[in-house]
């Protein structure tokens, strides 16, 4: 990081971050039909993936209001779990330095998506502003206690989700899609059990309503960080490790969408991991029951916690392939009467595997 990125970075900002869109779009009238669209670390690795992602949004935000849930950029965690762990061994320089390389590769990702300048400018604001949080987490003055670690690695961790979701917001704009980042942390309320911390849903569905329905009307795309919560009194929790699928599920919950699409880096769900084996089938059907006892057999379908989410409503839900989008995916549903899907029926005595988290 260069002298003037960094003192840009530790500047204190005038400007309260923006919560809404920027630019004149007309209102779009609601359609009644929801949908919550959730993407993976690897749907949003750049620039180029974002928008990529992005005109997903806007081919079905035509149809439909949509909600979109994100991961960090896929390595991020990892990298923002490693400051955690420097600032326990006591490598405090070290850790700040790591912060600053997490910090950089998103200022790259804002300089590639190649904002209209006054655009570019409120977007950077909006993530020096985070920047200065995350800098400020990694730098404490004392080593933190072993009771504290487990609340700073949250709240550490939580950085790659906020970023994401304000790049990926810009990404929309760009592509002509009303949009507006959303921290979860604002409405996901749940337990004080950092780094798998349990959301209270009927609390959490109150108040997710109360933010995201009026995005709604206004016609924007919430763009919504996944993975974290906050307890009561505002403490940053995360839901735990390759828990995005469930924070699409729980967002899906609160807006009562007809679909969760989670958008993937393979063509759906597999009757083996396509990546090894030629020999993997496609799945295109399977009902929930068929879908929760491959999840509980320890196959690597959807976060466990995603199918009784969605039987609650009978929410589809779809597994698909953000590079691949014309292909159909994997369908998750209520069960098919009278013509199970011979590639269900036959996931029953298969492991079966996904891409990206």
């Amino acid at each position: 990081m260069s002298p003037e990125q960094h003192e840009e970075l530790i500047a204190d900002p005038s400007r309260p971050v923006a919560h809404a869109s920027r630019f004149a779009y007309p209102a779009r009238a609601c359609t009644g039909r929801v949908l919550t669209f959730k993407f993976g670390g690897t749907s949003l690795l750049g620039a180029e993936r974002m928008l990529r992602a992005a005109s997903l949004v806007r081919e079905a935000q035509v149809h439909a209001s949509i909600v979109v849930v994100v991961s960090a950029m896929k390595g991020v965690t990892d990298r923002l779990l490693a400051v955690a762990r420097r600032l326990e061994a006591g490598c405090r320089t070290d850790a700040r330095r790591d912060a600053e390389h997490v910090f950089r590769i998103h200022l790259e990702v804002l300089r590639d998506l190649q904002l209209a300048p006054q655009e570019q400018h409120h977007v950077s604001h909006d993530l020096q502003l985070l920047g200065k949080d995350l800098l400020h987490d990694a730098s404490p003055e004392l080593q933190p206690s072993p009771a504290g670690r487990a609340a700073l690695q949250d709240r550490l961790a939580s950085y790659g989700e906020r970023l994401s979701a304000r790049l990926f917001a810009a990404a929309l704009e760009k592509s002509g899609v009303p949009a507006v980042p959303v921290s979860s942390s604002d409405f996901v309320v749940t337990c004080d059990t950092f780094r798998d911390a349990r959301p209270h849903t009927d609390e959490t569905r109150r108040r997710g309503r109360e933010i995201l329905l009026p995005l709604f009307q206004d016609g924007l795309v919430p763009v919504v960080t996944g993975f974290i919560g906050a307890t009561r009194d505002g403490r940053v929790t995360t839901l735990g490790r390759n828990s995005s699928d469930f924070s699409g599920a729980l967002i899906a919950h609160v807006v009562e969408a007809d679909e969760l699409v989670i958008w993937t880096d393979v063509d759906g769900i597999y009757t083996a991991n396509p990546h090894e084996s030629a020999e993997a089938k496609l799945l295109h059907e399977l009902s929930y029951d068929q879908a929760h006892a491959l999840a509980a057999a320890g196959a690597k379908v959807l976060h466990a916690r995603v199918l009784p989410l969605a039987a609650e409503t009978e929410m589809v839900v779809w597994v698909r392939n953000t590079f691949n989008p014309r292909v159909r995916g994997t369908r998750i549903g209520p069960a098919i009467q009278n013509d199970p899907s011979p590639a269900a029926l036959e996931s029953r005595h298969n492991p079966i595997s996904r891409g990206e988290a």
